[in-house]
C-alpha cells in the first residue's frame, strides 16, 4: 500500500498540548540551545532533503558548524552562500520527557576576518574525534546557521490521562 493512497491522519502541535505537549517560549528554546551540542542539519538536495548530523557551537544569535572538506564536499557544495536550510536539534530522555527546537535559516561561511572573534566567543562544546583528526589534514571551514524562525516543543511528564488523582484523605 502506498502512503500517498492512505496519507496517515497528523495531530497539530494544537491538539496534542492536550496530551501534555507544550510549546517552549524564546528564553526556554535559547536555553535549550545553550545547552546542546548536536543536531541535524538539512540542506536543499534535490527531490530529497540532504541531511547531516553536526555538532554545533551557539552564541545566542547564530549556530557555528565547523565542515571538513574532502576534495568533492557535498555539504559545502549544497550550502552555497545563503542558502535556506533547517537544523532540528533535540533530546529524548524518556518517552514522556523530552524537547525539540526547529530551526529555519540561512547557512553561510563565516568570513576570514570574522573567524577568530566567533571562536574566540563560541565553543563548539562536542565533535567527534574522527574530526579532529581529519582537520589536522584536510581543510576545515567555519559556516553560520543565521537563525530566522525557531519553534520549540517539549513534553516532561506523564500525559494528563495517565495521572493519578490523590486518594481523599478521609
Amino acid at each position: 500500500m502506498s502512503l500517498d493512497a492512505h496519507p496517515p491522519s497528523e495531530m497539530t502541535v494544537d491538539e496534542l498540548e492536550s496530551y501534555g505537549l507544550v510549546r517552549m517560549d524564546d528564553a526556554e528554546t535559547d536555553g535549550f540551545l545553550s545547552s546542546q551540542s548536536t543536531g541535524v542539519l538539512g540542506l536543499p538536495g534535490g527531490e530529497v532533503p540532504y541531511l547531516l548530523p553536526m555538532s554545533f557551537g551557539y552564541d545566542g544569535e547564530s549556530l557555528y558548524f565547523t565542515y571538513v572538506l574532502g576534495a568533492e564536499s557535498r555539504k559545502a557544495a549544497l550550502t552555497g552562500d545563503g542558502v535556506p536550510a533547517r537544523f532540528l536539534v533535540y533530546r529524548a530522555d524518556t518517552a514522556f520527557n523530552w524537547e525539540s527546537v526547529l530551526l529555519t535559516g540561512r547557512v553561510e561561511p563565516v568570513p576570514e576576518g570574522e573567524r577568530d572573534g566567533v571562536l574566540e566567543s563560541t565553543t563548539i562544546a562536542w565533535r567527534p574525534d574522527l574530526f579532529e583528526r581529519a582537520e589536522a589534514v584536510e581543510t576545515a571551514e567555519l559556516y553560520r546557521f543565521r537563525i530566522e524562525d525557531r519553534s520549540g516543543i517539549k513534553h516532561t511528564g506523564l500525559p494528563p490521562a495517565f495521572e493519578r488523582e490523590a486518594p481523599d484523605s478521609e
